[in-house]
């Protein structure tokens, strides 16, 4: 299965709102504290950036307001196009003032992303929050891996504890990470799996560039992660006398 990512920073972000829908902005006048608005706003920017240019739009206010991204019942992000459901899978996460978007062309994929900032964490974090076959991988890591590896392990459960609809209402040690290859290197995808134990087997890849780590899994199992461009389609476009429908 085919997946698309894109990133996107606060400084991506306009300033103004007329890219969001009219619930959108309803939404945000609700959101009371400025540090919320502006994560809110940057995840429905990248979101919205995203699907245009896997859709093959400009990035148009105009075009980008016809396009929401509601939380079901689970409280997983869905896509509508024009009020109406689209056929796509999508997962958000945001941090350190990023937004990290994977969208799949499959509305039943199960989808999950995540991003993090690398950072240490404590022993005990380790030991509240991972199994016991993590904490001995962790072990067993030179000391220079050992800060990013349980940002890693973490990034891997948040994107399966997604994929499943659930977030972190499941216990984290519910999902087991086996990353592959996680000596230094370049910041490629490389694969791994996440297993749930209520049966699911994750398929997946992470990337670490220094300063962030990104994971994306899904079922059916991702072909390596598809970087969108949206560098050529920021120019508005002029509005039609009559809407036409986007065709997906």
């Amino acid at each position: 299965m085919e997946v698309y990512w894109l990133e996107q920073t606060e400084a991506d972000v306009p300033e103004e709102s007329d890219w969001l829908t009219h619930a959108e902005l309803i939404f945000l006048s609700r959101l009371r504290f400025a540090p919320r608005r502006a994560a809110w706003r940057l995840g429905r920017w990248t979101a919205k950036r995203a699907l245009a240019a896997y859709l093959d739009y400009e990035g148009s206010p105009s075009t980008l307001a016809r396009i929401e991204i509601r939380p079901a019942s689970s409280g997983a992000p869905e896509v509508f196009f024009d009020n109406k459901p689209a056929p796509l899978a999508i997962s958000l996460s945001h941090r350190h003032g990023r937004a990290f978007c994977a969208l799949a062309p499959r509305v039943a994929a199960q989808l999950g992303c995540d991003v993090e900032l690398i950072e240490a964490h404590s022993e005990a974090f380790v030991r509240d929050y991972f199994t016991a076959e993590e904490q001995s991988l962790i072990a067993r890591q030179p000391t220079a891996n050992r800060q990013w590896l349980p940002v890693l392990l973490w990034s891997a459960k948040e994107s399966a504890l997604k994929a499943l609809h659930e977030g972190l209402r499941l216990d984290t040690r519910s999902v087991i990470v086996n990353p592959t290859n996680v000596s230094p290197g370049p910041p490629s995808w490389r694969p791994l799996e996440v297993r749930y134990t209520g049966g699911h087997l994750f398929h997946g890849w992470w990337q670490a560039d220094g300063q962030m780590v990104r994971t994306i899994v899904s079922v059916p199992p991702p072909n390596r992660p598809i970087p969108l461009n949206v560098t050529h389609r920021v120019s508005s476009i002029p509005a039609a006398s009559e809407p036409q429908p986007l065709e997906i």
